[in-house]
Order: C-alpha cells, then sequence, then structure tokens
C-alpha cells in the first residue's frame, strides 16, 4: 500500500550566524577503548559529479569499535560517567579497565547497577555492549517493528530484551517508569524529558568524537571544514552534538542538514511549528532507528537556533541511497544512507539549495550512521 506522508523542508537563513559554548570533548576518554580507530571518511568523486559540488565524502560508521552504528560513542562515555557518579568516582581518567576493576571489587559490598534502556536498535545494543564489557547486566526494552537483525544485535551481547507492543516513545516511557524507585537501575536513554537530562548530555557530548575525527581527516587533506554536513536525525541527540559542534568558536561554521523518514518526521515538522510537535509512529519505516515521535527536549533550543535546513526522504528515496552506496563501495543501512537522500531531496530545488549555501565548490559531508547489518533492508 502506497503510503500517504508527504515530504517536508524547512529552512533557517540565520542559522549559521548563531553561537552556542563548545560541547565537552569525550576524545580522550575514546582513545583509551580497545579497537579505537577513527571510522572513514570516504571521497565520492561520483557522487560530487551527479549533485553538482567539488567533493563528496562519507563518514562510514559501518564499524565504529566493533558495532555496525556509531551510538557506542554515546554510550561509552555516558554509561562511564553514570557509573563513576553511582559510586562516586572521579570521571577524570577513568578507562573501562579501571572502572571494571573497581566494580569487581564492589561485588563483595553490594548489588552492581542494572543498566536500563530503550531503543528502536543501535542505541540498545551499544549500551548492552557496555554493561559486557563492564560486568554488569542490562535490561532492553524494544518497540515494534525492529528487525530481526537488530533484536539478534541486542541479545548477541547477553543483553535482557523486553519486547513490547508499542512505539518507540512509548517504550521510553515504559523503561524509565521500570527503573523508577530503583536506586541500583541506571537508565542510560539518548533523549531527555523534565528532571532527566545529565545522561543525555553525556552521550550528546560522546557523539561530538564523530565531528572531530571528521574535522582532523578533512585537514589532512588540505580542506578548512566542510560547506554542508547532512545528518540523519531520530530524536535528535546526534544533530545536537553536529550543531553545538559546528555552532561554537574555533570551529567551521557549515550548513547543517537534518534528514528523517517522511512518516516521523518529529523535527522538521516541529521546526515548521517553532515548537516541539509529537507525530505518529505506527507506520513501519526501514529506518527504523529514526523511527521516533518526539523531539529531545534537551536539543530541541539548539536544533531550532543552529539546523539550516531539515528535510524528510520517502522509502524509495532512502533504499535507492542505499543500493547506490553500495554500488560505491560503501556499507550504509537505510539509517545511514538516508542523509545521501536527504541531500538529492534538498538539491531537487535550487531554491533549497541556495537555502544551504551549496555551490559548484561545495565540500558536502554525509554522515552514514549505521551499516547495513545494523538494519538489513526489507
Amino acid at each position: 500500500m502506497p503510503s500517504t506522508h508527504t515530504a517536508h523542508w524547512y529552512s533557517n537563513p540565520a542559522a549559521r550566524d548563531w553561537l552556542t559554548d563548545s560541547p565537552s570533548s569525550a576524545l580522550s576518554f575514546h582513545q583509551t577503548l580497545h579497537g579505537y580507530t577513527p571510522t572513514p571518511l570516504v571521497p565520492l568523486p561520483q557522487l560530487a559529479a551527479e549533485l553538482g559540488v567539488g567533493q563528496v565524502f562519507l563518514k562510514n560508521e559501518s564499524d565504529r569499535l566493533g558495532l555496525p552504528a556509531f551510538k557506542i560513542l554515546g554510550a561509552s562515555w555516558a554509561v562511564c560517567r553514570a557509573v563513576c557518579e553511582h559510586f562516586g568516582l572521579d570521571i577524570a581518567g577513568i578507562t573501562v579497565r579501571a572502572l571494571r576493576d573497581h566494580l569487581h571489587v564492589a561485588t563483595s559490598t553490594g548489588p552492581l547497577p542494572v543498566l536500563v534502556t530503550a531503543t528502536d536498535g543501535n542505541h540498545g545494543r551499544a549500551v548492552a555492549r557496555m554493561a559486557k564489557l563492564l560486568g554488569l547486566t542490562a535490561r532492553i526494552y524494544i518497540p515494534t517493528g525492529l528487525s530481526d537483525a537488530a533484536i539478534e544485535g541486542i541479545k548477541g551481547e547477553g543483553a535482557e530484551l523486553v519486547a513490547l507492543d508499542l512505539t518507540y516513545d512509548e517504550v521510553v516511557e515504559a523503561a524509565a517508569h521500570s527503573a523508577k524507585g530503583k536506586p541500583q537501575e541506571l537508565v542510560v536513554q539518548d533523549t531527555s524529558w523534565p528532571g532527566y537530562e545529565d545522561i543525555p548530555r553525556w552521550i550528546v557530548d560522546g557523539y561530538t568524537t564523530l565531528f572531530t575525527e571528521t574535522d582532523q581527516q578533512l585537514s589532512e587533506l588540505g580542506h578548512e571544514g566542510p560547506d554542508l554536513v547532512a545528518c540523519p536525525v531520530g530524536v535528535g541527540s546526534l544533530a545536537h552534538a553536529l550543531v553545538d559542534y559546528y555552532r561554537s568558536e574555533g570551529h567551521p561554521h557549515p550548513s547543517l542538514l537534518s534528514v528523517e523518514p517522511e512518516t516521523a518526521a518529529c523535527i522538521a515538522q516541529s521546526l515548521l511549528a517553532g515548537q516541539p510537535v509529537t507525530v505518529d509512529t505506527s507506520f513501519p519505516s526501514i529506518m527504523s532507528g529514526l523511527n521516533c515521535g518526539t523531539p529531545s527536549e534537551l536539543g530541541w533550543p539548539s536544533l531550532l537556533a543552529g539546523l539550516d535546513g531539515a528535510v524528510s526522504v520517502s522509502e524509495d528515496e532512502c533504499r535507492q541511497a542505499v543500493v547506490d552506496l553500495a554500488v560505491l563501495g560503501q556499507d550504509a543501512g537505510p539509517c545511514g544512507a538516508a542523509a545521501l537522500a536527504g541531500v538529492r531531496n534538498a538539491f531537487k530545488d535550487e531554491a533549497r539549495r541556495r537555502d544551504l549555501n551549496v555551490g559548484t565548490d561545495s565540500i558536502i559531508v554525509l554522515v552514514s550512521t549505521e551499516g547495513l547489518a545494523a538494519n538489513p533492508l526489507r
């Protein structure tokens, strides 16, 4: 049955003039993790020719610290900070090994924390991986429609899986409620609500490593920075990191474009409304990791002030982007390939292209947030 959803477009011509405080960096912590290396920034001249720009690069997150998505950047930093706070430990200079050693000793004095979260795929697996690395247990809540691959990935980390016949937003509420009044249960959620902001902020801080790497890699190639960065968004935590990084002093100030499914465009519709709105996410999408109905409260001010554009894409547009990137040798799942689909969609209209300040010499970075193993086409 064809979708009745329509595409969305939003632009903010004042976004590049807005400034905010620089986010905290978790790069030095990430560099202590076993297997850490920057993910590739791949030039794709075929796409540059198609889009009529100078260069296109794909930031490929299909293998980030052994997982098929970027989420471990936020989960690793937030979990370690939350566990340190739980035990009154100094986060400065902490490593996973040192924290695990402390937890091994702590078992003699009482029960260890349980990590609790809701997920539409990659975040839950990342939290489960951190639980395994630290010798903790994790309880992961999932909504209707999650792919078999995502479910098996979470189970493979040894986590307890709780499947609920609910939407993503409802599952987030259920997970938070399940830990209420239980001090040994730590909710590690990548969206915020009143009274729950510290851990989502640490997750956002963790994500900035992705953009730090991108700028370092561009600099090594002789570029001052990107002219446009296109980023897939769900509740907006990665986009929050994107905006705070590029809208702070000392960093380039490119145009920033968020990309969502037409079926769950909560960021675009909120931006168009000028305030956060909740959208119906009961319609299934191959972009399951972006199938979120309500913007993160923590990130909303930055998204409203600092995003140059927001666009939504259809299932067919996303599917074609997956295929086209595969032909170019790039492993991108539907959520990751959405960045390409979004730029293509935006560039159909010359006025939108001007809104994004893109010319024939522009450098575009597409953030591909996951590999196909994280969420196979179905």
